[in-house]
């Protein structure tokens, strides 16, 4: 999902991404009382007149400046360790994507339904074509059912690219001669849109991700209209 002037992450549409949006505000929290509370101290000892070096230069103060952020990292520690974990579990796929990163475009391999292969391509943007979002919207997109466990295998043809969509929590890249996995599923339907996160030459800007989730019978369906080509 894009939302226009937005400064936050955004909507999630998979349970990894729901677990790292807990995790960004569980730190931002940490951080924000953090910065509060130093902000507050710095303030209180710079205009205090009645400050003297006991109070800041003591071996029971600098023990408990060294002790509480040794707390605060394990608070943050925990559930990063939790969610490495998740984001690297496997499960039994339902279906297996490969995606083949080019200079400059996606190509799509299913082999579990029937040999499906297709490239995907960046629109040029047409001011007589206001539904088509500048340097996001693709000829063909990546069709995928909800609530059903993928398998993305993704590899490169040439350089290192990125297969990004940030709705779904995934950033894995695409590197020559060696092929990575990644697990996800899908929640709702929607259209979310990601990019290549790698500099990979002059049109690195050009080769959007468009995935698009929906119902089992509307994907049985798409599937359907690659035997009639």
């Amino acid at each position: 999902m894009v939302t226009w002037n937005s400064y936050s992450l955004q909507d999630s549409n998979s349970p990894n991404m729901d677990q790292l949006i807990m995790f960004h505000d569980l730190t931002m929290t940490i951080v924000i009382s953090i910065m509060s509370i130093i902000s507050y101290m710095f303030l209180f000892l710079l205009m205090n007149k009645f400050t003297d070096r006991f109070m800041i230069n003591e071996h029971m103060i600098e023990l408990i400046w060294t002790i509480i952020p040794m707390i605060t990292l394990l608070f943050i520690a925990m559930p990063s360790i939790k969610i490495l974990y998740i984001l690297e579990e496997t499960d039994t796929p339902i279906i297996t994507v490969k995606s083949i990163g080019h200079q400059w475009y996606w190509q799509y391999e299913l082999n579990d339904m029937y040999d499906i292969n297709f490239d995907s391509f960046m629109i040029p943007f047409n001011s007589n074509q206001p539904w088509i979002i500048r340097l996001l919207d693709v000829d063909n997109r990546l069709i995928l059912p909800i609530n059903s466990p993928i398998r993305m295998l993704v590899t490169s043809i040439d350089v290192i690219h990125s297969w990004t969509v940030p709705s779904l929590g995934i950033k894995i890249d695409a590197t020559p001669g060696r092929i990575n996995q990644i697990f996800m599923t899908m929640n709702r339907p929607g259209i979310y849109f990601g990019q290549c996160s790698e500099i990979c030459g002059a049109n690195h800007s050009f080769m959007p991700i468009v995935v698009e989730s929906t119902s089992t019978n509307l994907f049985l369906k798409w599937i359907q209209s690659f035997m009639y080509l």
